[in-house]
């Protein structure tokens, strides 16, 4: 059955290679990037299917103004995909408000904003499936991307809240999270700090040198996470959590491991913070 998706971010990267996928599926989808004319090559392929929309996810006026033209194109939204977002490399001490806040406001206030112009949409039909990008860095945290981190914990945490309190509204939700994949974001889509301190040589600095010396050649491959995403909306039990890549899985495995020691060796003390049972 064919699906109306409205994937943001699709210049390049998953967003680009995921509109494509879906509409050579023969999908309808709604390809949104700032600048439409970095989507046309892909639009003007599936005339009537596709639609290119200006979309920056910090301005509400733009987000509101695509999802109305998309909802009246197509009459409904089966699927959103919440891919638009930015890296930004610094210790947390090195790093620029300014840069942060901008951050935070495409990778989650933006994320968070083009949800609620879609949800009215979704609860109407009683169907939908929001699909929000994060990251293996929005499960386990690294130095040099600390609040890059923190843009990516917080999608994590708001999607497994949005899942619970759409789930009997035939909403579904999937997080993705992805390792090293061959994008933009390692390269020109992620900014250092103007502020350098030699202290953080050997953690931060060395982590970032490292990102941004495989970029390019990372193992992940971006055709083949559109195909995973799409098998995930199109299964009858989506996955709330959808990792991508050997080193996502890696990642979570040993986040998981670290957790079961914590909580293991620290029980006692955990359960001896409640008032004592009468």
């Amino acid at each position: 059955m064919s699906k109306v998706w409205f994937i943001t971010g699709c210049s390049t990267g998953f967003g680009r290679e995921l509109s494509r996928l879906v509409l050579e599926l023969g999908h309808k989808a709604a390809v949104t990037a700032r600048n439409p004319n970095d989507v046309q090559d892909i639009v003007s392929e599936y005339p009537g299917a596709a639609l290119a929309l200006k979309l920056d996810v910090t301005k509400p006026a733009e987000v509101k103004a695509a999802v109305q033209q998309a909802a009246q194109k197509f009459g409904r939204i089966d699927v959103l995909v919440n891919n638009a977002g930015i890296g930004y490399f610094g210790a947390i001490e090195e790093s620029e408000d300014e840069e942060v806040r901008r951050m935070f406001e495409i990778n989650f206030f933006g994320l968070a904003q083009v949800t609620k112009e879609v949800l009215p949409i979704m609860r109407k039909q009683r169907s939908g499936h929001i699909v929000n990008i994060s990251s293996i860095g929005g499960l386990v945290a690294f130095p040099a991307v600390g609040f890059y981190n923190a843009t990516k914990f917080a999608v994590t945490g708001y999607s497994e809240a949005l899942a619970k309190e759409t789930a009997h509204l035939g909403i579904k939700v999937t997080v993705v999270a992805p390792s090293g994949f061959r994008t933009d974001w390692a390269g020109r889509s992620a900014n250092n700090s103007k502020i350098v301190i030699d202290d953080y040589a050997t953690t931060a600095h060395a982590n970032k040198d490292t990102i941004r010396g495989y970029s390019g050649n990372q193992p992940g491959d971006p055709v083949r996470a559109a195909k995973a995403i799409v098998k995930a909306v199109e299964a009858e039990n989506p996955p709330l959590r959808l990792l991508l890549g050997a080193g996502a899985m890696k990642g979570a495995r040993n986040k998981l491991a670290e957790l079961k020691n914590d909580f293991d060796t620290w029980e006692e003390t955990t359960l001896n913070a409640d008032h004592p049972k009468s």
